[in-house]
């Protein structure tokens, strides 16, 4: 009987022993690194394709596609309730739609880093914070309205 005691009282204390070690070892230090809980640096985000009509002569004469990539820090991102992506398609389909030098028949000579700075500018302080680093121009070409009824 008592070595039944005593072999209880002994797997009692291994365990505690062992339980304490594991969570000591585990707050105070580790085999692997800590990992930060986010990854350092910058997150490269793409919008959805964006259609801007072009009206001329009361008419849409065709449409502007564009895509942009957006860079924010990891950190940031993570921690934003709302993401920048609908600010930078609303800031770049008002940019472009309302821009009266935009000629979208000679897209070679628009000044898509001044649109792009805008941009920037525009979602920060919609935001209210400095969340976009950058601005990118992924794709900017000009589709007839013939072209863009004829879906393949």
């Amino acid at each position: 009987m008592i070595k039944l005691v005593l072999a209880g009282l002994w797997v009692c204390i291994l365990t505690a022993g062992t339980s304490y070690g594991v969570a000591y070892w585990k707050e105070n230090g580790s085999l692997l690194p800590a990992k930060d809980e986010y990854l350092d640096g910058l997150q490269y985000q793409k919008t959805r394709a964006l259609s801007v009509p072009m009206v001329e002569g009361g008419a849409v004469q065709g449409y502007i596609v564009a895509r942009f990539v957006y860079t924010v820090e990891a950190k940031t991102m993570h921690q934003l309730t709302v993401p920048p992506e609908p600010f930078v398609v609303d800031e770049a389909f008002r940019r472009i739609y309302a821009d009266d030098k935009l000629d979208f028949r000679k897209l070679a000579r628009y000044d898509l880093s001044g649109l792009t700075s805008v941009i920037k500018q525009r979602v920060n302080e919609r935001m209210q914070a400095d969340v976009v680093q950058d601005v990118l121009v992924e794709d900017f070409n000009y589709v007839s309205k013939e072209e863009f009824q004829k879906k393949p």
